[in-house]
């Protein structure tokens, strides 16, 4: 597949997996939208855009709210006519033991992790449609398949997203409009910097250029699904232990990161003083 002149959305453009999809799109000659909150990162993202597609522009905003979401697609279609590639990559973390999550955090990662892609993707699929059909690219986690400790809203948020990829397989054949789902391990972004407790695992992180490559090679080979890193011994052994042996699986887990005690027993505490989930009050 040529990409010159195809127009192609990126969501959470500003930073990590985003910008370095964007940016190859881009230096294959497509007309790139940057989406992302961060306006001064978009206007640099798309100046460097510029060099090898002038036409790239980006388009600054929350894509928790579904108005602004929906507002990314009608604003890239009344301004170059179709969309040819979305790409819903956009996505926040949440790292927090459980009793320190609060329901507003848990539905604002809802909302930015998979609403944000259920809204894009409802508001897309008409213009395809129109056009003969279309690429829709969702960025998933690896969390969604096996779930880590303190991770629970953030793979919840994920695993919504490669359940709703995967009924898309089926619900857009013979659309033309192929739906595919690229799933990453541990990936070197910002996101490891913005957690809201210390994080236990200290293996390697692979670059964020891989990711990138799987989604051109989804698009390219009308693959359904990519997990990356590819035969990466650890994601390997995880899936085989969740299928197999998740009891141990979750004694491993434990072992890598366990709950202290004080965490419970300070939650507790709160419970009998009437507090909710994420209501810290005097510790």
């Amino acid at each position: 597949m040529e990409f010159a002149d195809r127009v192609v959305i990126v969501t959470g453009a500003s930073s990590g997996i985003g910008r370095v999809t964007a940016r190859s799109f881009a230096a294959r000659g497509a007309v790139v939208v940057a989406v992302a909150r961060r306006e001064e990162m978009l206007k640099r993202l798309v100046a460097e855009c510029h060099e090898d597609s002038p036409r790239s522009h980006y388009i600054a905003g929350d894509l928790g709210r579904r108005e602004f979401a929906e507002h990314v697609i009608q604003e890239t279609v009344e301004r170059h006519g179709r969309v040819d590639v979305l790409v819903n990559n956009a996505a926040i973390s949440k790292h927090k033991q459980i009793y320190h999550v609060s329901a507003d955090e848990a539905e604002r990662v809802m909302d930015v992790n998979f609403r944000s892609c259920l809204w894009t993707t409802f508001a897309v699929i008409p213009p395809m449609l129109r056009a003969g059909g279309g690429f829709i690219v969702n960025v998933s986690s690896f969390a969604a398949d096996v779930v880590p400790p303190r991770e629970s809203v953030y793979a919840a948020s994920k695993a919504a997203m490669s359940a709703f990829t995967e009924g898309l397989w089926n619900d857009l054949e013979g659309s033309g409009i192929h739906a595919a789902l690229v799933i990453p391990g541990a990936i070197d972004t910002e996101i490891w910097d913005k957690e809201d407790e210390p994080v236990a695992f200290d293996g390697a992180k692979a670059p964020p250029e891989i990711v990138t490559q799987a989604i051109f090679e989804v698009i390219r080979k009308r693959r359904r699904e990519i997990t990356v890193p590819r035969r990466k011994p650890d994601l390997m052994l995880a899936r085989f232990l969740r299928a197999y042996f998740p009891g141990l699986l979750r004694f491993g887990m434990r072992r890598m990161d366990p709950v202290p005690k004080e965490v419970i027993e300070r939650a507790r505490a709160r419970a009998v003083r009437g507090l909710r989930l994420g209501d810290r009050g005097e510790g």
